[in-house]
């Protein structure tokens, strides 16, 4: 692979990453409502996630994704499902200040990897999209399987430093609108667009 080619694809999946998706406002919800102690967990979550979903489209899960309409409704109503849920669950949170309160506090920085990494990694749009995002970059008179661990590799490496840029971006906005009411806001705002991010999921059509 040239470095031509390479800086091409970082500087496509930089733009890519920049935009918030499913993955980017889970971690801008829980780093609003719980804190710089899940930034760690948050952001290793995010990296397994991809990982996860670059090494089910490069077995072959992608491209059943993309031939059976069956397969990718399966994995798209886990995924937005999940999305609602954990958005539902934020924005009750937010109305209720008290429980909230009680449930950040025993909240395990676990059980919030887990959430991010399921909201990763159960994205068939983003598995999909790696089996024809990636071929776009490779050389085929070169060796292919050493292309795609280099773009492989790349992405996660760009994808885990977007996340922590967004989780340090929360933190902060955490630390300066600190107020239980700014708190509410925030957690009824991120579990409102949680929602509607698994909706939006629901509503991709196969293709």
């Amino acid at each position: 692979m040239n470095l031509e080619m390479w800086l091409a694809f970082t500087l496509a999946s930089t733009i890519l990453l920049i935009i918030p998706g499913p993955t980017i406002l889970t971690v801008i919800s829980y780093s609003v409502s719980h804190g710089y102690r899940v930034k760690v967990p948050l952001i290793i979550a995010v990296a397994l996630g991809d990982s996860t979903a670059l090494a089910l489209s490069l077995l072959g899960l992608g491209a059943l994704l993309a031939e059976s309409a069956f397969w990718f409704q399966v994995v798209k109503w886990a995924g937005g499902l999940y999305l609602i849920f954990l958005g539902v669950k934020l924005i009750r949170a937010g109305i209720k200040p008290s429980e909230f309160q009680q449930d950040t506090e025993s909240a395990s920085s676990w059980k919030l990897f887990i959430n991010t990494y399921l909201v990763t990694a159960l994205n068939p749009k983003g598995i999909v999209f790696f089996v024809a995002f990636l071929p776009l970059f490779i050389d085929a008179s070169s060796n292919i399987g050493q292309q795609l661990w280099i773009l492989a590799i790349t992405f996660v490496a760009l994808a885990t430093f977007n996340a922590t840029l967004y989780a340090i971006f929360a933190g902060k906005a955490r630390q300066l609108l600190s107020s239980p009411k700014t708190q509410r806001i925030f957690n009824v705002s991120g579990g409102s667009l949680l929602s509607v991010a698994g909706l939006w999921a629901l509503s991709a059509r196969h293709s």
